[in-house]
């Protein structure tokens, strides 16, 4: 295959073509680097020994003939899930990211494991030989878990790389399935394809500012929507190296993620709202002096509501020691669209507005001064993504809003996943919306139905 990559992988229909083409045009360039308590560097992977061990995986996956299966990837904070998910790919396998069982608290995390391998009626568990003599008494005393083949890629003989068949997949094959929460109903997989997350990543380009020149750092969980597409896949789509540290490192010491991006120079890095305050209140003026945070442009924070003292406050916190207040990117996303929805735009300050609360409760939007009482301010999340058709929607009536007015968010566009893993009553319901005052035939973007978030948002014009 001849292609010249520019700015981005647009070219390619499958993550397959890119890793292959990384790996033949760049395969001495370093992808990722985990770091050991968040600071020493540990183990690296050069896209050369990502495809290999990918390779590897889904040869062994094509002998088991697996292909077209589901796989549970259970892994510790490192670089083997990225090779185990990129292995299943390899090997036509649906990946999903899940939350390794803690021996410490199984009667908390293994129900919703058995909840996942239930519904996804996975036959197989990629994950770590550490892992796997963990959890043997686990396993010994649940028939489903008994049941489903449990490999530990850490033992496979790279050689089998050579043995590799290119699965020939396409851009509709499914990629991988991301489990929602499940905090406030069953667990649902949201299907992401190939085309999905290869157009997403695209728009997360764009939307980002991502370059040939960034470089990005991720603590993120792999299992979360935020840390798989933008924490590990986006820089892989970028070709750019991606600094990876583990969750607890940061709860731990918050300092750690600030001084990674410090250190080398890190441009792109995410966080929810609680990790920028975090930040705030667990570092000391002494910790911060050492910190050049000039070199981070897109500081991105979603997945749980943003607060406007969370941002000031950071800002006054990191400011001095380079942190650039346009640099903060309050965005909205959500796993059915494989990630990012809306975020706000380059160079710009975040926006806020301060409302009456009493009127925010009835759908209505009345602006007010933030000493009043009875007011909240809202944060901006910005405008939407790169072609994105978001519109604010009546929940019961279904027609679209008027400016100003409260409203759920609908979204259009190829980002938008397939739907639920063997759930058609609730993809119906959830994917296939269409607007009441449009007409029967008439449909979203490009004939495609809107996605229905079940989030509210405000239409434009307040």
């Amino acid at each position: 295959m001849n292609k010249h990559l520019g700015e981005s992988a647009v070219e390619f229909s499958t993550l397959i073509e890119l890793l292959r083409w990384r790996a033949l045009h760049q395969p001495e360039q370093r992808a990722y680097t985990f770091l050991i308590d968040g600071e020493v560097e540990g183990p690296h992977l050069t896209y050369a020994e990502l495809d290999c061990q990918a390779r590897a995986i889904g040869a062994l996956l094509q002998q088991h003939k697996a292909q077209g299966e589901r796989a549970l990837l259970l892994y510790p904070p490192g670089l083997e899930f990225i090779a185990a998910f990129c292995g299943s790919l390899y090997g036509g396998v649906i990946g999903i990211p899940a939350p390794p069982p803690d021996a410490a608290r199984l009667k908390r995390t293994l129900p919703r494991l058995q909840a996942i391998a239930k519904d996804a009626h996975a036959t197989l568990v990629l994950t770590t030989s550490r892992i796997l003599s963990v959890v043997e008494e686990m396993r010994s005393q649940d028939a489903e878990l008994q049941a489903m083949r449990w490999i530990a890629t850490d033992e496979i003989d790279l050689k089998l790389a050579e043995e590799w068949q290119d699965p020939a997949v396409g851009a509709d094959t499914l990629a991988y399935l991301q489990y929602t929460s499940g905090s406030t109903s069953t667990p649902k997989g949201v299907m992401i394809s190939h085309e999905n997350i290869m157009h997403h990543s695209a728009c997360i380009s764009q939307a980002w500012g991502y370059t040939q020149e960034s470089i990005a750092a991720t603590w993120m969980p792999y299992f979360h929507d935020y840390g798989l597409v933008d924490g590990l896949i986006q820089p892989l789509y970028q070709g750019i190296p991606c600094y990876v540290l583990s969750p607890l490192t940061f709860i731990k010491r918050p300092i750690r993620w600030l001084q990674a991006i410090s250190r080398y120079k890190v441009t792109h890095s995410q966080g929810p709202n609680f990790a920028y305050d975090y930040c705030v209140r667990r570092s000391t003026l002494q910790q911060r002096s050492d910190l050049d945070l000039s070199s981070w442009c897109t500081a991105s924070n979603g997945a749980e509501p943003i607060r406007k003292e969370t941002l000031e406050r950071f800002i006054e916190a990191f400011e001095p020691y380079g942190f650039r207040p346009s640099a903060l990117y309050p965005a909205y996303g959500l796993a059915e669209a494989t990630l990012l929805v809306s975020t706000k735009r380059h160079e710009e300050m975040p926006v806020f507005c301060t409302v009456e609360s009493a009127a925010l409760t009835q759908n209505r939007i009345i602006e007010a001064d933030e000493h009043q009482q009875g007011v909240q301010t809202l944060v901006s999340c910005g405008t939407p993504v790169s072609g994105m058709k978001v519109v604010i929607a009546h929940p019961e009536t279904l027609h679209e809003c008027a400016p100003g007015e409260v409203g759920e968010i609908w979204v259009s566009d190829k980002s938008v996943a397939q739907g639920y893993w063997q759930r058609s009553e609730a993809t119906e319901v959830t994917f296939r919306a269409y607007l009441a005052n449009t007409g029967d035939n008439q449909t979203g973007q490009n004939g495609e139905p809107f996605l229905r978030t079940g989030r509210l948002g405000i239409s434009e014009g307040w």
